[in-house]
């Protein structure tokens, strides 16, 4: 008699579960997309990449077939893409897992355009069960454009918290740059001072000796454990100001005589407060050349050392160098990008302390932000008028991690938003509209809303 009473209640309980199953809400349609409906293609620039993306990661390899229609430029001698298209049709496979795609848009050698030439792509299909979304077309324009405002992904890539990418967003021009952050070592400013950032993206720390030779130092220079930084160790000294003061960087201005010109001892990855592997130190030493730089670096018992060359730049804030793989594509030119969110170094209170979700303005091009509470106007009621009363500011952690929360009620701070002043004058206006589960949002690919407010 036990058993038939337990096999009735399992029996209940089965179907409880099945009912339960069965009233489960279905997914919603995954849509397929473009990230934008406009995007401009700068003169200066050879080629560009256009981005489709999916409501969520594909269950299997998704076949999206674009079709191409070109005004005033011709495909294979004025321009080309990859993957190459056949008959104004090409094809681009989301792998299974990942929610975005692209292709690339290549202009043709020594190519003269007017301006007004452009392109229309139109997403034609998507392979079953991935449906067609609103923004199934877009147009690409020849010349610089002026954006009225989109929504856009960012791509921060695998890792959450501490997401692979540091994303470069430029919201004239409907476009994003992602880079892996352990992808450069050094960057050297184009401008007027000779100064030599590290990576504050992947927790690199400095450490300077008291010699010119780089022969003459070893791992008995320097204990590992002055190297450690991060999770409220070290000190500020072992980094870039996070700040953007570029008067306060972690290896002094290059001197232009080159016996003032010490060595240092550089910890490549950290960030979390971990000792480093003294077997993975590398030292550096950096001098002038010319109007440039020359970069001697070795590993830190080496006898010998490599050289590198770099010049300065005046269309980017700063040229970037791998140790491992030279010259590095980091930032876009500084005219093509306004802020940048990351994983980088920073701090709370007066600790060293690596943080996720960072956004930065890029202050050294001019850019400037201010941050709204929305009990004195609305995000949507936000115009031109209220600018008199904005004030904009150029310190490069204006907006910093003060747009989320991660403790407490996590997720996107509704109580404000942000306006942006571009280098070239145009106002927009920013939200964050999700970045962590507790949101509706996924960690390292937050969602951004911005608006067109006052353009140049």
């Amino acid at each position: 008699m036990k058993k038939v009473r337990s096999l009735i209640v399992m029996l209940a309980f089965a179907t409880v579960l099945n009912a339960c199953k069965q009233d489960d809400p279905p997914l919603p349609d995954n849509l397929a997309q473009f990230e934008a409906t406009e995007q401009g293609f700068e003169s200066d620039k050879a080629d560009t990449e256009i981005k489709l993306t999916l409501s969520r990661a594909a269950e299997a390899n998704t076949a999206i077939t674009v079709d191409l229609a070109p005004t005033g430029i011709a495909y294979g001698t004025q321009f080309s893409t990859a993957p190459a298209a056949t008959n104004n049709s090409l094809t681009v496979t989301i792998p299974a897992g990942s929610s975005t795609g692209s292709f690339k848009v290549t202009k043709g050698a020594n190519l003269f355009l007017s301006g007004t030439e452009s392109i229309k792509f139109s997403i034609k299909s998507a392979a079953s069960p991935v449906l067609v979304g609103e923004k199934k077309d877009l147009m690409l324009k020849f010349s610089s454009i002026v954006s009225t405002g989109s929504q856009m992904k960012l791509e921060g890539g695998e890792g959450g918290a501490a997401a692979a990418n540091s994303v470069f967003v430029d919201f004239s021009n409907n476009s994003q740059k992602s880079v892996a952050r352990t992808s450069w070592d050094f960057g050297f400013y184009s401008g007027d001072a000779f100064r030599v950032i590290v990576n504050n993206t992947s927790g690199a720390s400095v450490w300077p000796v008291n010699k010119t030779d780089l022969a003459q130092v070893t791992a008995k220079d320097v204990v590992a454990d002055s190297l450690a930084v991060g999770g409220a160790i070290g000190s500020f000294k072992l980094y870039d100001n996070v700040q953007g003061d570029l008067t306060k960087t972690a290896i002094a201005e290059v001197a232009a005589n080159d016996a003032d010109n010490k060595v240092y001892v550089v910890s490549r990855v950290g960030g979390s407060g971990q000792v480093p592997n003294v077997a993975n130190l590398i030292k550096i030493r950096v001098l002038r050349k010319g109007t440039g730089y020359t970069l001697q670096y070795a590993g830190i018992n080496e006898t010998t050392f490599k050289t590198l060359d770099v010049a300065k730049d005046a269309a980017y804030n700063f040229k970037y160098v791998s140790v491992d793989k030279g010259a590095a594509d980091v930032e876009p030119a500084k005219a093509n990008w306004d802020l940048q969110w990351t994983y980088s170094l920073y701090y709370t209170a007066t600790f060293p302390y690596s943080f996720s979700d960072l956004v930065f303005i890029n202050h050294l091009a001019g850019v400037q932000a201010a941050e709204v509470l929305t009990s004195t106007v609305s995000y949507d009621n936000y115009g031109e008028s209220n600018m008199a009363t904005t004030t904009f500011k150029g310190e490069r952690n204006v907006i910093g991690s003060s747009w989320r929360a991660t403790t407490g009620t996590v997720g996107v701070r509704t109580d404000r938003f942000y306006v942006i002043k571009d280098a070239a004058g145009n106002v927009y206006k920013l939200k964050f509209l999700n970045f962590h589960s507790a949101d509706g949002g996924v960690r390292g690919y937050p969602n951004i809303e911005y608006k067109l407010v006052k353009k140049a």
